[in-house]
């Protein structure tokens, strides 16, 4: 076969995978679109099904009916259910996700979620890279000891990970470590902007506490997912052939166990949201968590409605992020 022959499969191959990817990432970004859709359905229509009054909550239960008719006008929540849901999602695909009504009144939704939001993504990826290397460590050391004491105790760690919620978990370690050796605050939050050293330690309980269930849940995965690829022929293969072990675990083993754990870490991300809006409030850190429980005291449904799409929103965006990941490590993925 000539050069030119070659180069031009190879360019073919080249032009099919890409197309490949590219179909794959615009049938992501529908299904996403389409389950976001969905999910606004549910949000609106929960939240018009909870108990309460918003006008009631903004204007006091001592409000006249005319004041609670001009507020409910005012704030189109006199019109029908549908036409509500409507103008909310048009609005919310601009950018608008309308004003508060009872937390903070007159005050665009939007600016209290960019006020927030900061807090919430800075603790939430604190917990991830706590979770990550726990269970990489843990995963790792189980995986090549299995079968001895180090990986019993490693499942065993694991195992304890699993059982313990965040919101407990968070008060013990209030009591361990903060109250009794004070090694941390137990209460407040400092911005990484204005101080990261401190934003690292104000934060580091929080976040564990998250980080530990979901560090238990990776380090099983990995090491289960560890064990089968290094029983794989193409890994007995390359020990025949005289390969070190450090090189055969990295190239061979620990590659190809990435994408399934990679994408249990995708699929946790939903849990990382739902400790945040509990462990957000135990710590007093000002986030969007803490404004969700604000805002669920307050009947304040924009903020709730607001609060709830984005954590959606978030989720969805990650596990796209994390199935394309996985697309690059295993192109088969996206073919």
């Amino acid at each position: 076969m000539s050069d030119v022959a070659l180069q031009s499969g190879l360019h073919r191959e080249r032009m099919a995978r890409l197309r490949a990817l590219f179909i794959y990432i615009a049938k992501r970004v529908l299904g996403s679109a389409g389950v976001l859709l969905v999910g606004t359905l549910v949000v609106f229509f929960t939240m018009k099904a909870a108990p309460g009054d918003p006008a009631l909550s903004a204007l006091g239960e001592q409000a006249s009916p005319d004041a609670i008719a001009a507020f409910r006008a005012a704030h189109g929540l006199d019109a029908p259910v549908h036409v509500q849901y409507l103008a909310w999602l048009t609005q919310m695909l601009q950018g608008n996700f309308g004003q508060s009504l009872a937390l903070a009144s007159g005050v665009p939704v939007a600016t209290l979620l960019l006020t927030k939001l900061p807090a919430t993504v800075f603790i939430g990826l604190y917990a991830l890279t706590i979770a990550i290397v726990i269970s990489l460590v843990l995963g790792t050391i189980a995986a090549l000891q299995r079968g001895r004491a180090a990986d019993t105790v490693a499942t065993s760690i694991a195992v304890f990970g699993i059982s313990m919620p965040d919101f407990w978990l968070s008060y013990v370690l209030i009591f361990g470590l903060a109250l009794n050796l004070g090694l941390f605050p137990t209460f407040g939050y400092v911005s990484p902007a204005d101080d990261f050293l401190r934003a690292l330690h104000f934060g580091f309980l929080p976040a564990f506490a998250i980080a530990a269930p979901m560090a238990a849940v990776f380090a099983r995965t990995l090491r289960a997912v560890l064990i089968d690829v290094m029983n794989k022929p193409y890994v007995t293969t390359a020990k025949s052939f005289g390969l070190r072990g450090q090189f055969i675990f990295v190239h061979f083993v620990l590659r190809n166990a990435l994408v399934p754990y990679l994408t249990v870490i995708g699929l946790q991300i939903r849990y990382i949201l739902g400790g945040v809006v509990v462990v957000e409030r135990i710590f007093g850190i000002p986030g969007i968590g803490s404004l969700m429980v604000d805002g669920a005291f307050a009947r304040d449904f924009p903020v709730l409605q607001a609060c709830t799409v984005t954590f959606l929103f978030i989720v969805l965006v990650v596990n796209m992020i994390t199935d394309l990941i996985c697309a690059a490590l295993d192109p088969r993925r996206s073919s």
